[in-house]
């Protein structure tokens, strides 16, 4: 018989996935709550992931935390975020460290106030060996800025006539991490908000209407399962791909 090869088969789970995670403001608007109180809920949604993602053997989840122009938003906005991100280095440092969990960042890390830098500084030290589960916050990150700093880097040293693609991604933030396999977007927007803009290239895309707050276990079991449906091409047509895989 046959196999039809429009059913796709059962996939592997992605090694990384990346999250936009969008919709606390509008979360609390709709709720009559301040701002802040969308954010508060989100860091429920990042843990309840984080958890799901060591269970089902992710080993690497990226989330967008604090974009580069995000500094932009409103003062006491900008204060609040800092605050919550302070008290999440402060509170979670031994829970990462019991879970076997090693935490990472990237993006303008200078652009954070002082103490924030050395609290995240201490917990990536603290967490440095962990190997079940490796989770990046994106800080003060912006893609776009990231590139420009990656060619500023390679134009300072000025040994290269030719950059590959090897030599350029040497130079990324995001150089001691696998590309990304997954991206996911909550709140339904259409865009990648200058993430990743380089290392998402080839990586699957699943857009939720579901608002940050209100993302939990199920919601992230329901993308994983949506990526595992799909035939992965990096540019190749799906019969170069079966002569490839036989």
């Amino acid at each position: 018989m046959q196999k039809n090869h429009d059913i796709p088969s059962l996939g592997p789970i992605p090694r990384h996935v990346v999250i936009i995670m969008d919709g606390n403001g509008r979360w609390a608007r709709r709720k009559n709550l301040d701002r802040l109180s969308g954010h508060q809920e989100g860091i429920k949604s990042a843990k309840s992931v984080v958890r799901t993602a060591q269970e089902i053997g992710i080993e690497y989840v990226t989330l967008y935390a604090f974009s580069a122009q995000n500094w932009k938003r409103p003062g006491n906005e900008v204060l609040a975020l800092m605050n919550l991100l302070r008290n999440y280095l402060i509170n979670e440092g031994e829970e990462l460290l019991a879970q076997n969990t090693r935490l990472k960042a990237i993006g303008n890390l200078s652009n954070l106030p002082h103490d924030i830098r050395e609290l995240l500084s201490r917990v990536i030290k603290m967490t440095e060996k962990c190997d079940s589960l490796t989770i990046t916050l994106a800080l003060s990150y912006g893609g776009r800025e990231e590139i420009i700093n990656a060619v500023n880097s390679i134009m300072a040293e000025g040994k290269k006539k030719k950059v590959t693609e090897e030599d350029f991604q040497k130079y990324l933030y995001t150089s001691q991490l696998p590309e990304p396999d997954l991206l996911i977007r909550t709140g339904g927007e259409m865009r990648l908000s200058n993430f990743l803009l380089w290392q998402l290239a080839y990586a699957e895309i699943y857009v939720t209407k579901t608002l940050w707050p209100n993302f939990r276990r199920r919601h992230l079991l329901k993308a994983i399962a949506n990526y595992r449906s799909r035939e992965r091409r990096f540019g190749l047509t799906g019969e170069q791909i079966r002569e490839k895989g036989s």
